[in-house]
């Protein structure tokens, strides 16, 4: 039987009556949480008031033709990036807390579409041009795009000074709460910024536990003591009947602004999860919107519409590198591979080669040498040193996808959608449980996904397997854009690619 403390016990783990924030070294206290907001407000909106100066700087460019100007004689640098911030600031994206990345591209993308609008009536009183309904179109698309880069960039930034995220205090100490705890550490842009635990004083904790919790983060004591130390932001109860004893327990208030009280299925959707009202309670409304044939034609024609001008536009870099992995190693520029598609339908994947023509012997060869690559080989079906890849030109198109540009091609087919899982070999496939592999057989793969614009190679079976489930389990066009955009910068940096 395992041993339980007293909450007594644990306050060695808080001893000061300050907290100190990960990283930083110094005391929080109750005016930093403000502080925090304000900075990360400030941040915030200086990126989008450059992103938009910037885009209202490249529509008058491409298309030579201001917005305003003629129409009204205003100011398209100095109008622009005001309204785009004001109305920024209403959509909620400089709170400090609150959205996913995700949903911050579909706030972002609608406020955009509101300023368009509002610019569209505005001028039509003063005679819209067709000048300069096209320069407003175009600055309309790159204020999405040129924002939610800018806004990448700066959150990346924060993140890595530790003020990205509300101060969050975890209840519990138990598996759930430290597995919470560890995604929460891991993806810092959910906009949690994980400080500790706090125990409830009328239960005792597991010293096993709360062993492994302290391992993560430290103990900060007891809800009623939290009052007496740093400023908290959120509360994170790891399910609702311990919401429910935390909140009788106490005498007042939970002392935090915000709780969030977490439901754990892996069924559930996460991502765009809507509440109904049920009388006097209230329900989770489930939606399996990627199975839905509306939907899967909405996707297919946002492949079309995407992929017919970018096959165009990369036509000729893939014609540039062909030339060189011939002149690298002479053999076929191409290759089709075979993936397992959708509803278990085998697939022509097309590829440019970036390995050696007698790269599956090289590859046995290699195994059968060094045992340690053969076990990296069957965690992860990737290699770190491959000695199957062209020199110089086959590391640098994997590392930056590049061998991946001709797929355009079997997006075009329908064989494959922009974003999904990505299909796999069917040695790959084998590795994940039944369950999960009718689960990813169910739905169209993709030619970039959100494995890939997170932990890439990076992540084993187990990671992959995850983050497929939660891609297929929340799946809306707002998440294919924004796994599409995030795909650019993933690529530039190859952080994980082999």
């Amino acid at each position: 039987m395992a041993t339980t403390l007293p909450t007594s016990d644990l306050k060695s783990a808080a001893a000061s009556p300050l907290v100190t924030l990960r990283g930083s070294g110094r005391p929080l206290r109750r005016t930093d949480a403000l502080a925090r907001c304000l900075g990360v407000a400030l941040a915030l909106v200086s990126a989008d008031a450059a992103a938009a100066a910037m885009a209202v700087a490249g529509g008058m460019l491409l298309t030579r033709q201001s917005i305003f100007a003629d129409a009204a004689g205003i100011s398209d640098v100095i109008v622009l990036p005001i309204l785009a911030c004001a109305i920024f600031a209403l959509s909620g994206l400089y709170g400090g807390y609150g959205p996913s990345p995700a949903e911050r591209l579909r706030l972002r993308t609608y406020s955009v579409l509101a300023l368009a609008l509002s610019s569209l009536v505005f001028l039509s009183g003063y005679g819209l041009t067709a000048g300069s309904a096209m320069s407003l179109t175009v600055t309309t698309l790159l204020l999405v795009t040129l924002g939610f880069y800018a806004e990448v960039a700066v959150r990346g930034f924060l993140i890595r000074k530790g003020v990205w995220g509300a101060r969050t205090v975890i209840v519990g100490t138990d598996a759930c709460a430290t597995g919470l705890a560890t995604t929460l550490l891991a993806q810092p842009e959910l906009g949690f910024n994980p400080i500790g635990f706090l125990v409830d004083g009328a239960r005792r904790t597991d010293a096993t536990q709360a062993g492994q919790a302290v391992a993560l983060l430290p103990i900060l004591g007891a809800i009623e003591e939290v009052q007496n130390r740093s400023s908290v932001e959120v509360a994170i109860f790891c399910s609702s009947a311990d919401f429910a004893a935390s909140d009788m327990a106490q005498t007042g208030p939970l002392p935090f602004p915000r709780v969030v009280v977490a439901q754990q299925s892996q069924d559930l959707q996460s991502l765009w999860m809507q509440t109904r009202l049920l009388g006097s309670t209230f329900g989770f409304e489930i939606r399996r919107d990627l199975y839905r044939p509306r939907n899967l034609g909405l996707k297919r024609l946002a492949d079309l519409v995407l992929t017919w001008p970018l096959i165009v536009l990369i036509a000729p870099v893939v014609a540039l590198l062909a030339l060189l992995i011939k002149w690298a190693d002479p053999g076929p520029a191409f290759y089709v591979q075979q993936r397992v598609g959708r509803n278990g339908r085998p697939i022509g994947v097309l590829k440019l080669r970036s390995m050696y023509v007698d790269a599956e012997q090289r590859l046995k060869d290699h195994l059968a040498a060094d045992p340690q690559a053969e076990r990296e080989w069957l965690r992860f079906f990737k290699l770190r040193h491959d000695p199957r890849i062209l020199p110089w030109i086959g590391h640098f198109i994997r590392r930056a996808s590049l061998d991946e540009l001709p797929q355009f091609w079997n997006v075009i087919r329908g064989e494959l959608s922009l974003v999904g899982p990505r299909p796999f070999p069917s040695y790959h496939t084998d590795g994940f449980d039944r369950r999960f592999q009718a689960l990813r057989r169910s739905v169209p793969p993709g030619l970039t996904g959100l494995w890939q614009v997170s932990s890439r190679s990076d992540g084993d079976l187990a990671v992959q397997q995850s983050q497929d489930t939660f891609y297929i389990r929340n799946w809306s066009i707002w998440l294919d854009f924004y796994i599409l955009l995030a795909t650019v910068p993933a690529m530039i940096a190859g952080s994980g690619a082999r």
